[in-house]
């Protein structure tokens, strides 16, 4: 998957675990236990998801640039 990709995902999973905590507490949704553990765990997995992208991201881009450094110094 791109990592475009992977931030995007990662960005909407964070949102949407952010955003129910807000409508459990505003008693649109009920708070039960499964629910209040899946929006701590969308939000988890949407941090980790969104590192893995950046980090992809900066290992491509540093790749490039070495690449880049290594071929004008022959």
């Amino acid at each position: 998957m791109p990592f475009n990709r992977l931030i995007a995902l990662g960005f909407v999973m964070v949102l949407v675990g952010a955003v129910m905590p807000f409508l459990i507490v505003m008693r649109v949704l009920p708070s039960t236990f499964l629910l209040n553990f899946f929006a701590y765990g969308i939000s988890t997995v949407g941090i980790f998801l969104g590192v893995i992208g950046v980090a992809i991201h900066v290992g491509k881009e540093r790749k490039k640039s070495k690449d880049d450094w290594y071929d004008e110094d022959r």
